[in-house]
């Protein structure tokens, strides 16, 4: 569906009440720049509340009156879904819903690409009859796509000598050489599909559907995990990108889940990291926007213009500083510069050093990115970050083995 474009709208609140939006979320797009962009572009007021994935979800189902913008992940959305906390978006008021790439819309950018088990964005864009959410193509979605990637791990590659990183596998979390220096990120949505890759790889675990593990599944993956904690090989969890800096910088990780800005900051520092493609394929994530069921009137208008904000150009651009993508590519290409994009998008070796989303420097010139292209990265997901059936039992579980201690 190529929708028109909406007609510009005037002052939200009224002509001598400055529109003020309050949006929820968490650290992986509530930027301070983009904050401050968006105010300056949309002649609004906006806050952020910054929150990590679980405490977000929470308040958001529960408190839909406390924010106007829930911007969350599509693994995050069933909770706040099923409570009605946010309504439905009208595409016909998104200008560039016809330009919204087909990775988010079908599920994949090639043919031949595997959609990826879990939580793929489509299973749960578009509003059905009844209220239910799917893949079949409707006039409503439950949530504006915008910012995505595909995650793996690092490595230090002075404790992996002689691992060859065409050959990396996830398999390699649970290395010998990972004993006591190996982290993980502690969300149950995230988490545990890193540590069930890795042992699918060993060979350790066959799951019937490692996106929508059965609760004997789970039993077994906690079970084996608890083992390899008793043996030493934790050397902790993380919840935030700093946190996982942190972890590498100090030399306490040697090995561990990472999100992108993670490894531009440890990069930035001077500390030299493998980004590891791994055969079995990422684990992948998808970012998004919500209305609050909440806004009706001037504020939902306000609300639609953010939305619309996000898919013009900069904010995809000041995204991909950061390693991510945008669900609109092409807007964000006639924003970012010639060497940016090369780098970014088309997996090109940088023709000068690249700033992050801070200024400071996250790629060195002559470096390639991990993984390649975008259309190489976007055709090799294994399994979306989820909120499977037997969440609730997997959270319990999870929780049980990120407490302190020796189980």
């Amino acid at each position: 569906m190529t929708a028109a474009k909406s007609p510009r709208r005037g002052p939200a609140i009224s002509k001598s009440a400055r529109p003020r939006l309050r949006v929820l979320g968490t650290e992986i797009t509530l930027l301070e720049p983009l904050r401050e962009q968006a105010q300056r572009d949309l002649g609004i007021d906006i806050s952020f509340e910054v929150l990590d994935f679980v405490e977000a979800q929470r308040k958001a189902a529960m408190q839909p009156e406390s924010f106007d913008v829930y911007d969350q992940c599509f693994h995050n959305l069933d909770i706040v879904w099923h409570w009605r906390a946010i309504q439905p978006i009208d595409t016909q008021r998104i200008a560039q819903w016809g330009d919204v790439s087909e990775l988010t819309k079908s599920g994949r950018l090639r043919a031949a690409a595997s959609v990826g088990r879990g939580d793929a964005p489509v299973k749960k864009l578009y509003v059905q009859p009844g209220q239910a959410l799917g893949r079949r193509p409707s006039r409503y979605i439950s949530m504006l796509p915008t910012v995505y990637n595909m995650d793996s791990f690092v490595y230090d590659p002075g404790v992996f000598t002689g691992f060859d990183a065409s050959q990396a596998t996830w398999g390699w979390l649970f290395a010998e050489q990972a004993r006591g220096r190996l982290a993980l990120v502690d969300e149950p949505a995230i988490g545990p599909f890193d540590a069930a890759l890795a042992l699918e790889a060993l060979g350790l675990m066959q799951f019937s559907d490692i996106g929508n593990m059965k609760v004997p599944e789970i039993d077994q993956m906690m079970a084996i995990l608890n083992a390899h904690k008793r043996e030493g090989f934790f050397c902790g969890l993380w919840k935030t990108a700093a946190e996982s800096v942190d972890f590498m910088q100090s030399g306490r990780a040697s090995i561990q889940s990472m999100w992108s800005p993670g490894t531009g900051a440890i990069r930035g520092r001077g500390i030299e990291v493998v980004e590891a493609v791994p055969r079995e394929g990422y684990r992948a994530w998808h970012g998004g926007l919500c209305l609050s069921s909440c806004l009706s009137g001037p504020t939902l208008d306000v609300g639609y213009d953010y939305l619309n904000w996000w898919l013009s150009g900069w904010p995809g651009a000041l995204m991909s500083r950061q390693g991510y993508y945008i669900s609109v590519p092409s807007a964000v290409r006639r924003v970012l510069g010639k060497d940016e994009w090369g780098y970014w998008y088309e997996g090109h070796a940088a023709l000068r050093d690249l700033p992050g989303t801070d200024g400071r420097i996250v790629v060195r010139a002559g470096q390639v990115r991990s993984g390649g292209s975008y259309a190489a990265r976007t055709s090799h997901i294994a399994v979306w970050n989820t909120t499977m059936d037997e969440h609730n039992y997997l959270v319990r579980r999870w929780t049980e083995f990120a407490s302190p201690g020796p189980l």
